[in-house]
């Protein structure tokens, strides 16, 4: 391992394994309700925009900055088996514990600590069956852009591959003149690499064509034995319906996935919309917890 400093390791590829293992024994012990953020392939992707460093040691943990610029520390531990004087060491030089699950709350001290959230933190957690069927009134506008979209062109489906993951990556740049986006102002570059190192972090990758031609992919990943995060999708804007026929194939094909989740909004009104329209059936809250002084 490198050497570390006081402000600990710069988040390389060969942490992967070592951070992996911690964060699956969490996702473990959290279930369903696992935060989205607990995978190391979502720490690496975003990496530079978060500035995440890695501490081992008896409380392992990462520290970064959260969109709102704020110092946090996401424990690679759990939070209720540390004592409070632990918990104040870990965020001597901190803001927070973030993102904290809301079931590890009532076993945390609330004379020692106090915790709040964030609608714009909180992860969308959707049925799978939404998907594979857009049924009732509420869903009934997205069951019938696919099927806009499977009258209008023949779709076919690859997995994403070393020889498919080009058409993927046509997809992105249209997708970034299609949102007229430069390179870094939206999540390209997390999802480029995305496209090539998918593998190595048990995501699964899927290209969708529209008469051969390069339409859409999404990129998702297993959490547990019944949920999966979809990671990034991203489709051209002259395949109408190409999104919602992307989520339906994805869960029509997986009889076991029970749960989708899509991660946070951000606080952005075009996010927080779209993801509103696919009625999530909860909100999975994520708590800042502080140190009471």
């Amino acid at each position: 391992m490198p050497s570390m400093s006081t402000e600990g390791l710069s988040l390389t590829f060969s942490l992967r394994e070592e951070i992996d293992d911690r964060m699956r024994a969490l996702r473990v012990t959290l279930g369903e309700k696992t935060p989205s953020e607990y995978a190391f392939s979502n720490l690496y992707l975003f990496r530079q925009a978060h500035d995440y460093r890695y501490f081992p040691g008896p409380l392992p943990r990462i520290t970064g900055k959260t969109y709102d610029g704020a110092r946090h520390v996401l424990p690679l531990f759990d939070p209720r088996q540390a004592s409070p004087a632990e918990l104040a060491e870990v965020l001597r030089d901190q803001d927070f514990l973030f993102p904290v699950a809301e079931d590890t709350l009532a076993s945390l001290d609330p004379s020692r600590l106090y915790w709040t959230d964030s609608p714009d933190d909180a992860d969308y957690f959707y049925p799978a069956e939404n998907f594979r069927t857009y049924r009732g009134d509420l869903l009934r506008k997205k069951y019938n852009l696919m099927q806009q979209l499977l009258a209008s062109w023949r779709i076919d489906v690859k997995p994403l591959t070393e020889d498919t993951s080009v058409d993927a990556a046509l997809v992105l740049e249209t997708w970034m003149r299609d949102k007229k986006k430069l390179p870094g102002e939206a999540d390209d570059s997390a999802c480029s690499e995305a496209l090539r190192l998918y593998r190595h972090f048990g995501m699964e990758g899927i290209v969708f064509y529209a008469d051969e031609r390069p339409a859409g992919f999404l990129i998702a990943q297993p959490f547990t034995p019944s949920v999966a995060v979809m990671r990034f999708a991203k489709g051209s804007d002259a395949y109408k319906g190409i999104y919602q026929y992307m989520f339906h194939h994805y869960c029509a094909t997986r009889s076991q996935l029970q749960w989708i989740n899509f991660e946070q909004d951000l606080g952005l009104a075009n996010f927080r919309q779209t993801k509103r329209s696919y009625q999530p059936s909860s909100m999975l809250r994520k708590f800042r917890v502080r140190v009471r002084t």
